[in-house]
């Protein structure tokens, strides 16, 4: 077979052939590059393969991530839930990643990780610690209320009853989104993400994105960003304020989202990835949600070691208390310049 990989451009074809693959992700738009690149000023490889008649025939996003706290590598797709290789044939995901080989080389970086909702190549390292959580929805509103767990319906009537509201929008609710999210991740020890980042996402995907805030007496106490792709409705960030947590607000919120997920004609709700058996995990699966594996996969460079960024690594756990401590002002100030290298 006659392939070339190169890096592409042409956001059209691109897309055309995304939207044609049955495996593709909403990750794997070209839409997403822009919001990287504006957001936090990464290089990006996004390669292209093309037959001999010039067609693209497998796409694979990349970001090369550099940084001397975190090290030099590749991701497809940081900060989201998917991304990686995406062809239909064995000769050209052989061709991506003998592309990729050299890429590392060329950059000089430690490895190239790909997220995959599938194994792609089994001679790959592989880490399978992360599932995504997916609930297949009833076709009508009411249906799905009744199926939904006793607890569940509970929790949401509980937040009704205490007066919480329901408000979906776009840009005009961000920064009632953004003070909610900075707050939970500060209290997480996790450095928050510029508001700029979100406000990228909404305006390269105008049609295909929401907020979705709960609030009482005006003042936002929960909010997520919804985005879709085909038939399923996400929610990537969600976050409440705790001293609201008896109130419920995480429950009216995604019930109020499937309900608009439903309306608008989705049948698959994701409600992101988790740590099997951890909170986030059995909140997700109380909704009947089911985990779906994801598979991320790893070129490593030399002698380079599988990567460790995450926060159960007891090397960044001293970090993470410390950041617990922080006034919120510093934690938002210096929290987009260390997470825009964490993938």
């Amino acid at each position: 077979m006659n392939i070339a990989i190169r890096h592409d451009n042409d956001d059209t074809a691109w897309d055309e052939f995304v939207a044609g693959h049955e495996g593709s992700t909403n990750y794997h738009q070209s839409g997403w590059r822009q919001v990287i690149e504006k957001s936090f000023g990464h290089k990006t490889h996004y390669l292209a393969a093309r037959n001999k008649n010039g067609k693209i025939c497998g796409v694979l996003p990349l970001v090369h991530m550099k940084s001397s706290l975190f090290g030099s590598f590749l991701v497809s797709l940081p900060f989201f839930n998917y991304g990686g290789l995406l062809s239909d044939d064995t000769a050209v995901t052989n061709a991506f990643i003998v592309r990729s080989r050299q890429l590392l080389k060329d950059v000089s970086a430690d490895h190239a990780e790909f997220r995959h909702l599938a194994m792609l190549d089994s001679n790959l390292e592989t880490k399978q610690h992360k599932v995504t959580m997916i609930l297949e929805m009833e076709r009508d509103e009411e249906t799905q209320w009744k199926v939904l767990d006793a607890k569940v319906r509970n929790q949401v009537r509980k937040a009704q009853k205490n007066g919480l509201q329901t408000v979906i929008g776009h840009h005009e609710l961000l920064d009632g989104f953004y003070e909610v999210f900075c707050r939970n991740m500060r209290d997480l020890g996790t450095p928050v993400y510029g508001k700029s980042f979100f406000r990228n996402i909404l305006d390269a995907f105008p049609d295909t994105t929401r907020i979705i805030s709960v609030t009482l007496n005006g003042k936002t106490i929960a909010s997520g960003i919804l985005t879709w792709f085909r038939t399923t409705m996400e929610v990537p960030w969600a976050s409440s304020v705790r001293d609201f947590r008896e109130w419920c607000p995480n429950n009216l919120l995604y019930w109020e989202a499937i309900r608009f997920a439903i309306r608008h004609g989705f049948n698959r709700f994701d409600f992101g990835r988790s740590t099997p058996g951890e909170g986030t995990f059995n909140f997700k699966k109380q909704w009947g949600a089911q985990p779906v594996q994801l598979y991320w996969q790893y070129l490593l460079n030399g002698g380079a070691a599988m990567p460790q960024l995450n926060p159960s690594n007891p090397k960044y756990r001293m970090a993470i208390k410390m950041w617990q401590r922080l006034p919120m002002t510093v934690a938002n100030i210096f929290g987009p310049g260390i997470v825009r290298n964490i993938p």
